[in-house]
């Protein structure tokens, strides 16, 4: 019987390696896949770089287009003048202007929405994200975000031929104008970004949370209000800065609803402009390219642009504290 023996592998032999040339190379198919996968993750970083950095060139194009058509107007009216002057009257023969009447109207509207935006809001975000059932949340909040989609001019007319008429009823005297009228306006109109915002923070609080205060024995509305309320502070603040800096740039509500008289009062009773509604009006078209009265709307927008940063700033160095502490 014939033993048929085994031999072990070895190398190829040079007649084997050049009948198969395939086996001496590694295959490139998977260098080639690595090296698509990095172009794509690399333009996929530059575009969202570029995303990034688009949002900071706007910025500061619109703050330097701001400050450089402002130089001509500051040039023919003091600086200070322009920030202790009590009258705002660009369109007078004798001309005036101080800016803060409409800083004092732009201010008060901007209170009385935060009234109205700041408790409602935070209550409709703590019950959607501790007590309101999946479907209800899911059913209540897209109607509540639609009201962001009503165009401000709507809004207007509804302050001025709704709520006003209202308020006469309850406040007898009160006149066609107010900023009463066009701040609770305004605060209707932005419950949906306070609340939306901050609802979304309340839900980012990981259930552990939650779950630690039952086991201590807190209640439901203990949980929600010293528990969860406290841990999303930072996303609140945020959802509050939100609100004022959209209550401060609202324009056609307070220029509908609040009257377009300059008038230096904190009563918000009465009639006052805001720096939108100067901006408004003035850019109808009525005053010649170049004119001092021109000139003086882009120093109210870099005032109002500087009163936004402030605005911002502030929230920004909130948010970091609460950060820190929570």
């Amino acid at each position: 019987m014939n033993i048929i023996k085994a031999r072990a592998p070895g190398p190829l032999t040079p007649s084997v390696s050049r009948a198969r040339p395939w086996l001496r190379f590694r295959p490139t198919g998977a260098m080639s896949g690595r090296r698509v996968q990095r172009f794509r993750e690399r333009a996929i970083e530059s575009l969202l770089f570029l995303a990034a950095f688009s949002s900071v060139v706007v910025t500061v194009g619109l703050v330097g287009i701001l400050a450089y058509e402002s130089i001509p107007f500051f040039r023919r009216v003091p600086l200070s003048e322009f920030l202790t002057d009590r009258l705002w009257t660009p369109l007078f023969a004798d001309p005036h202007f101080g800016i803060l009447p409409l800083v004092a109207g732009t201010l008060v509207t901007t209170a009385v929405a935060l009234v109205v935006a700041v408790p409602i809001g935070t209550i409709t975000a703590i019950y959607l994200s501790e007590y309101a059932p999946h479907r209800m949340r899911e059913a209540v909040k897209p109607f509540l975000e639609l009201l962001t989609a009503v165009p401000t001019v709507v809004y207007g007319y509804f302050a001025l031929l709704v709520v006003t008429p209202a308020l006469q009823r309850l406040i007898p005297g009160l006149p066609g104008f107010s900023m009463l009228s066009a701040g609770l306006v305004i605060g209707i109109m932005i419950v949906p970004y306070v609340s939306s915002v901050s609802e979304d923070a309340m839900r980012a609080v990981p259930m552990a949370i939650r779950e630690g205060s039952y086991a201590m024995g807190a209640t439901r509305f203990q949980t929600a209000v010293r528990v969860v309320v406290p841990s999303a502070l930072s996303g609140i603040a945020a959802a509050y800065v939100l609100g004022v800096s959209r209550a401060i740039g609202e324009t056609m509500v307070v220029a509908i609803a609040a009257g377009m008289q300059p008038n230096l009062t904190w009563n918000p009773m009465e009639p006052a402009a805001t720096i939108t509604a100067f901006i408004v009006q003035v850019s109808l078209g009525d005053l010649p390219h170049g004119s001092v009265g021109y000139q003086s709307i882009f120093a109210a927008g870099l005032t109002l642009m500087a009163m936004t940063f402030v605005f911002n700033l502030a929230g920004h160095l909130l948010r970091r504290r609460f950060r820190e502490v929570y």
